[in-house]
């Protein structure tokens, strides 16, 4: 069996990306995104145990979809009705003898092979790993009618694939949701394990809109050119 499982999480619908197709089933490069971002976690991990978590109702879609592309193997587990219940059931799919989970974002095609390994490999000297980078702009907070600065040198946005020991997620997600969970590093959290960051990589884009497709395309070329 394989010790590392990863869990895609691919529940989108697509309003913010102006369409009636969910924005993961779209076509980035030859492919689509959903299809990328499985690729490049079989590229990095090629004995990882991969579950992609769908929404029932688009199952047949994505199945449909896949079998005109080529798609890493992987098994599919049914989405709930918060992406905690989604990653929850995505746990319940993984073999029970997985060492390390890892979960990543169906929407995020751009993490590199160099980062899932780092990223695995930080997870075996801590319960909890995490990406991250630091904002690149100024940020105010506001209250009421008023606003003030932030000093953004303590913060950072936070990406996936988010890693985890085994042991620790599954124990994370016995907890009953809360809405004060914003991702999987919070769950862990909030059941009092440590949560470490690594640096991320600005390339590592979340497609939400049209304009991060055009931003992932120009990634895509360049990582062209440089294979060239």
């Amino acid at each position: 069996m394989a010790e590392v499982g990863v869990i895609i999480v691919a529940g989108g619908s697509g309003r913010r990306m102006g369409g009636t197709l969910p924005k993961q089933f779209m076509i980035l490069g030859n492919e689509p995104i959903l299809a990328r971002s499985i690729n490049r976690i079989r590229e990095a991990l090629p004995k990882a145990e991969i579950v992609v978590v769908l929404p029932e109702a688009h199952v047949a879609m994505w199945q449909n979809l896949a079998a005109r592309f080529d798609v890493a193997p992987h098994k599919i587990a049914f989405g709930g009705s918060e992406r905690f219940h989604s990653v929850k059931n995505g746990i319940d799919a993984l073999s029970d003898d997985v060492r390390i989970i890892a979960v990543h974002d169906g929407v995020r095609p751009m993490a590199s092979k160099k980062l899932i390994i780092k990223l695995i490999l930080e997870a075996e000297k801590c319960d909890a790993i995490v990406p991250a980078i630091a904002p690149p702009d100024s940020y105010r907070i506001v209250e009421d009618d008023h606003s003030s600065i932030i000093d953004r040198s303590k913060l950072r946005i936070i990406q996936t694939p988010q890693v985890f020991n085994a042991e620790a997620l599954r124990k994370a997600y016995e907890q009953p949701f809360s809405h004060t969970y914003t991702d999987d590093a919070s769950v862990v959290e909030a059941a009092g394990y440590a949560v470490a960051l690594c640096e991320g990589e600005r390339e590592n884009i979340k497609i939400t809109t049209p304009t991060d497709i055009i931003i992932a395309e120009a990634i895509i070329n360049a990582e062209n050119e440089t294979q060239l």
